[in-house]
């Protein structure tokens, strides 16, 4: 392939080693996220039911209003339970995560081949520097939007899901019926993807500093202060 030389060296550099650990990181993300199921269960009685577990799936995109309770028993109470949803769509907020930690995976495959095979192309166009630059800006914006949207709506699945449901179910208001929260699946992983948004947008926002320095937004002023110093010199400042 031409212009093609391989240097894993660059990997051990500030720039090719945040770039894997974007990468990485990346994955946790969305992997957390996406990869996520849970359910929430209730104990109802009512007319010739007794404490019959009942159960909502849900799962990514966490569209709750789609996650519907199994029904106590064939005869639905006697006629008294209709459908009973969960509340809200949250799968705007869960698709941008998870959307953006896949775009950025693979932009950082892209870069590392990149860095690793056409790391002086990249140096001798300034072009790719300065495009690398504005992809990481918008990036490391684009994590703190998402990440913080993301967790936002993750508090709002766990009000959704949890025990504070009751109250808004009709079919538990009917006569001679109860109902009773039992559990929803942990959110440890939710948590965790929250933390892996947080951490790319640290690291994207900290990554800024070293793309810049291939630029030459960086380098021209070096260079400037450099012919300044000869210029000097060549005066006997």
């Amino acid at each position: 392939m031409a212009g093609w030389r391989v240097d894993f060296g660059l990997l051990l550099e500030p720039l090719g080693f945040i770039k894997v650990l974007e990468g990485i990181f990346s994955i946790f993300a969305f992997a957390t996220c996406g990869g996520f199921q849970g359910e929430t269960t209730l104990l109802v009685s009512c007319k010739g039911v007794v404490n019959k577990t009942v159960t909502a799936a849900f799962a990514y995109p966490f569209r709750l209003n789609t996650a519907v309770f199994s029904a106590p028993d064939p005869k639905c109470c006697g006629g008294t339970w209709t459908d009973v949803y969960l509340m809200g769509d949250f799968s705007s907020s869960a698709q941008f995560f998870v959307t953006l930690a896949v775009l950025v995976f693979l932009y950082c495959i892209a870069a590392l081949v990149v860095y690793i095979g056409y790391k002086h192309v990249y140096q001798q166009n300034s072009k790719f520097p300065l495009t690398d630059l504005a992809i990481t800006v918008i990036t490391a914006f684009l994590w703190m939007v998402s990440t913080f949207t993301w967790a936002k709506a993750l508090a709002d699945i766990k009000m959704s899901t949890g025990a504070s449901i009751i109250p808004g179910i009709e079919s538990c208001k009917a006569l001679g019926t109860t109902c009773r929260f039992v559990s929803v699946t942990r959110m440890g992983a939710l948590n965790v993807s929250v933390v892996f948004g947080l951490l790319n947008m640290v690291l994207w926002g900290g990554n800024v500093w070293f793309v810049y320095k291939d630029t030459n937004l960086h380098n021209q002023p070096n260079r400037i202060y450099q012919s300044l110093g000869i210029y000097s010199t060549q005066r006997g400042i």
